[in-house]
């Protein structure tokens, strides 16, 4: 028993990677449990031990991993970079990875899930609403770090999601990384005029 305990966890972790990186490249709909046995390399009773309720269960621990590891990065972002505009190109830089490394097949799996299923499956919507709402409360603690208040912090940080996200689907069309550098600009200009507002503010 004491080695089937961390073999189990192994497993498990496999087939929420798996689902994680198909979800990436196919969506949610796309994506066949068949496959993602495949992929893991695990064995079909597995997926019903660990996840009983099938694919929704498995999709919802997917969304989760996604939204820790974007998570973890702004958390890195935001420890290594001196300013907002560092956070920013730390940010905008691994993505640009993900989408040239894929040849722009790899895009956000939260929205895809949320595109493809949020609306016909509450469990899988909740799951993307509440790693949304993880990403805005971490930018929007950061922006308070330098002052900006919360009444301005959290509808900067909700319209920062909503660039990152509309230009990595823009880019996946395109196969270009232009759209997601003119969001950076754009995030850069937010963070620069927030800043720029709570100075004069304090001033007054």
């Amino acid at each position: 028993m004491a080695t089937s305990h961390p073999k189990g966890l192994a497993t498990r972790q496999r087939l929420v990677d798996s689902m994680l990186a198909l979800i990436q490249l196919q969506g949610y709909h796309g994506t066949g449990l068949n496959t993602v046995l495949a992929r893991s390399g695990a064995p079909k009773g597995s997926l019903y031990f660990h996840f009983p309720e099938g694919k929704t269960e498995l999709g919802i621990a997917a969304v989760g991993l996604a939204g820790d590891q974007f998570g973890e990065l702004i958390g890195k972002a935001t420890a290594a970079a001196t300013s907002p505009d560092g956070v920013v190109d730390v940010l905008v830089a691994e993505l640009k990875g993900i989408l040239e490394t894929s040849d722009y097949q790899a895009g956000c799996p939260v929205s895809s899930v949320a595109l493809d299923a949020g609306s016909e499956n509450e469990p899988l919507r909740e799951a993307c609403s509440q790693v949304y709402e993880a990403w805005i409360s971490a930018v929007s603690g950061y922006m308070s770090t330098f002052g900006i208040r919360e009444e301005q912090a959290r509808p900067l940080s909700t319209s920062m999601i909503c660039l990152v996200e509309g230009s990595l689907i823009l880019s996946r069309a395109h196969k270009s990384t232009q759209p997601l550098e003119a969001a950076a600009s754009t995030l850069k200009t937010l963070f620069q005029t927030a800043l720029d507002t709570q100075v004069r503010e304090a001033g007054e």
